[in-house]
């Protein structure tokens, strides 16, 4: 299965506080060992959402909302995507990894949707666009 390990914003990662030399090395460690596994498919860290902006949908209206955006726990200030055996092995890895902000923080773990999720709504027809663009998505 794969999942989405989501790292929490905190007061600190929203006031752009980048980690310290100590951290980034732990990490690269951590990092390193989800890649030696075959775990890590993708992860990176992201800045503030005062640099980011939403766009909110209302049927075909759509509005812009600059940032910072309220709610800071709410908020990602990096990811990473891996592919795991069920979520007990990923609970296993993020109780491993390095405390990823100064002071307390959290981490979500999500899963994501496969194609037998959605039932009768994946046509064959949808399952092979889903290939087609895996396999353009593989070769950029």
């Amino acid at each position: 299965m794969r999942v989405m390990v989501l790292v929490k914003a905190t007061k600190d990662s929203e006031a752009g506080m980048t980690p310290s030399r100590e951290l980034l090395e732990a990490m690269g460690r951590f990092n390193e060992d989800l890649v030696d596994a075959g775990i890590m498919l993708a992860g990176e860290g992201l800045h503030p959402s005062a640099t980011g902006k939403r766009v909110a949908f209302d049927g075909p209206s759509r509005t812009v909302i600059d940032g910072p955006f309220a709610e800071t726990g709410e908020l990602v200030a990096g990811f990473w995507l891996w592919q795991v055996r069920d979520m007990d092995e990923a609970l296993e890895w993020v109780k491993r990894c390095p405390n990823p902000m100064p002071g307390p923080s959290e981490i979500e773990i999500r899963p994501v949707f496969e194609a037998a999720d959605f039932g009768d709504a994946m046509t064959p027809e949808v399952a092979a666009q889903e290939d087609r663009l895996r396999e353009k998505m593989a070769r950029t």
